[in-house]
């Protein structure tokens, strides 16, 4: 095929397909690789790069807890700056860390596919609610009201407070359209559960089944709430795995 066609056919000038044919003929495949470019050559190679990347993983400084950009330079004569590139192009952060948790539950899966089965496809004539209580809310006043927002100003509270103690918050998310069913109460027993278990019954059409989505927290499964559960076919509950939600 003669060079115009090619760079006709590829979208590129004839002197480009020209170049590139002339260097195949010339050096073969090796002539299709780029040339180095100009600038100064690299300082470090790859071995060194490696081996500078496995200390950083798996070694700390005598003095400290983990490297820093500073500290792995000076250890190893290097700049900063080459330090802060190469931590930076192999995404190392020395300083960040994460929890983590596994799950221990032996039915997992089973537990994990229930729950998300009921996000992706939702039983007909049924609601979803993902049920929890946040306990320890404190309840706190302002020691003076509240200045609205205005024009070129914005909301205004006071900086101190006075405590009313604490208060636990029950609430039901519906999956489907984000609305939320929600009690406060003084405590966070399994009385209190049923309390605003009653809530919900009260506040769901009787023709829909509910399928509660919880975990495992212990009052969640108290044999009075069990037995609650038990009398009212309509509902049906969904544990989340041990240690997985």
């Amino acid at each position: 095929m003669p060079n115009t066609m090619i760079a006709e056919r590829l979208g590129m000038t004839e002197t480009t397909v020209r170049k590139w044919c002339k260097r195949f003929i010339d050096e073969g495949i090796d002539g299709l690789y780029d040339l180095p470019g100009a600038g100064r050559p690299r300082t470090y190679g790859d071995d060194e790069v490696a081996r500078l990347m496995q200390q950083a993983l798996e070694t700390r400084p005598q003095d400290g807890t983990h490297w820093s950009v500073r500290s792995f330079a000076d250890a190893n004569g290097l700049s900063k700056s080459t330090v802060q590139r190469y931590f930076k192009l192999f995404g190392i952060q020395p300083h960040r860390s994460k929890s983590f948790k596994l799950s221990t539950d032996p039915f997992f899966v089973e537990k994990v596919r229930d729950i998300v089965g009921l996000y992706l496809n939702p039983p007909e004539q049924a609601l979803v609610l993902c049920v929890d209580e946040k306990s320890q809310v404190q309840a706190l006043e302002r020691s003076q009201p509240v200045l609205p927002m205005g024009l070129g100003y914005v909301e205004g509270v006071t900086h101190d407070y006075f405590r009313h103690g604490t208060t636990t918050l029950f609430a039901a998310l519906d999956v489907a359209n984000g609305t939320v069913l929600g009690q406060c109460k003084a405590r966070h027993r399994h009385q209190e559960f049923l309390s605003f278990l009653r809530h919900i019954e009260k506040n769901v059409p009787e023709d829909l089944d509910i399928h509660l989505i919880m975990d495992n927290y212990a009052t969640h499964k108290h044999p009075k709430v069990r037995a609650w559960f038990a009398q009212r076919p309509r509902f049906h509950v969904h544990f989340t795995p041990t240690h997985g939600v």
